[in-house]
């Protein structure tokens, strides 16, 4: 009764968890891992790629064909997006949350100071932002209603957007009405990670708060979708269990999301499990070269998509992938609120890996033939 409370609130009228249900997590995972030589090869020539593609793209088979598929995807993003890559910042405004999340270093059970940004930390913040040469702000928030509910969200939107072009958030999965009345005040794009699309590792990683409603989260695109986002961003936090499953899950999720709602655009991001004090090892490892091949693959499946990737990364890798498929990524970023100017020593999130300055990714993209978009760029030619 709960449950349908929340969701007549909310207007959701479609659903992907219908779609999700009609999938078995372990039927899945092994059609991907008897996926052939053969399967890959047919992928890869052909020109209207779908979802058994996919599967084939990320198999081990397809282990032996990686150069293949980087080029394949490195063609395909030049035709798409040309020599250019979107650059971004995340602006971390509290650390306070109300869920138990294992891997998360905002856990509630970890005994951390707790932090809110107010007005004038969230300007001095952009204020830095802004002379670094930003454009684009992603506004990240631990999940705590009270703290951080959507007139605190709504506030901070407000004071970003006078100065960015595009404001994003990344904060608890909110209702439909919510969404809109965040869209009114200058809202972009929304990233929500479902972190791992079984339920029963879900739920061991979740085991209280509201982020522990696994169909809940798994329906916040559906409810962003209806109040006509412009963005919505999407991905699994590779680690928590086989990459390989959750990568298919999430084209799954994207493929759905574009046929329902066609007008919004759609983004995948790629986090893998980074250390934070008491952190959790990965159930299954995801290698460089298991990443780099699901960036091809997703670039192989969906030409139009934003594929980005952030300072989760190590500098070398990321160096390496910036012509295969990414088109967005993130730099000198911090992971803790006022982490830029106010309170620097304050608990990170997780830990980013590489820590070049914004001005060294700059040049880095340049050498690379690749011309980062946003509003001042220019100061750093």
């Amino acid at each position: 009764m709960r449950k349908e409370k929340l969701y007549k609130r909310s207007g959701l009228e479609k659903s992907f968890e219908a779609v999700f249900n009609t999938y078995q997590w372990d039927e899945v995972l092994d059609s991907i891992y008897t996926k052939t030589a053969i399967d890959v090869e047919r992928a890869i020539n052909n020109a209207h790629r779908d979802l058994e593609d996919f599967k084939a793209l990320i198999s081990p088979a397809a282990q032996d064909y990686l150069e293949v598929m980087a080029a394949a995807s490195k063609a395909i993003t030049k035709e798409r997006f040309g020599n250019t890559m979107q650059m971004y910042v995340p602006m971390y405004l509290s650390n306070e949350c109300q869920n138990i999340c294992t891997y998360c270093g905002f856990s509630l059970t970890n005994k951390i100071p707790r932090r809110t940004l107010t007005d004038e930390e969230i300007l001095k913040e952009i204020y830095f932002l802004k002379k670094k040469g930003y454009d684009h702000i992603l506004l990240v928030t631990g999940e705590a209603n009270q703290k951080v509910g959507v007139e605190y969200l709504k506030n901070a939107i407000r004071l970003a957007k006078k100065h960015f072009s595009n404001v994003s958030i990344e904060v608890q999965p909110l209702l439909q009405n919510e969404y809109e009345l965040l869209i009114e005040e200058g809202l972009y794009a929304v990233l929500v990670y479902q972190e791992t699309y079984h339920r029963e590792t879900y739920k061991q990683h979740h085991p209280k708060g509201k982020k522990s409603n696994f169909n809940y989260r798994l329906e916040t695109s559906d409810r962003l979708g209806q109040a006509n986002i412009h963005k919505i961003g999407l991905g699994a936090l590779f680690g928590l269990e086989d990459w390989r499953c959750d990568a298919f899950f999430t084209a799954l999720h994207l493929k759905y999301l574009q046929q329902t709602y066609w007008k919004t655009t759609y983004s995948i991001s790629f986090p893998r499990l980074r250390p934070f004090s008491g952190g959790v090892d990965p159930k299954v490892e995801m290698t460089d070269k298991h990443l780099a091949q699901t960036i091809f693959a997703f670039r192989m499946l969906d030409k139009e998509v934003e594929l980005s990737l952030s300072t989760r990364e190590n500098e070398v890798f990321r160096n390496n992938i910036v012509n295969l498929g990414v088109t967005s990524i993130s730099a000198e970023s911090k992971t803790n609120p006022g982490g830029y100017t106010v309170e620097k020593q304050s608990l990170e999130q997780f830990e980013i890996s590489d820590e070049r300055s914004t001005e060294t990714i700059v040049k880095m993209l340049k050498n690379n033939g690749l011309e980062p978009v946003w509003k001042d760029w220019e100061k750093f030619k």
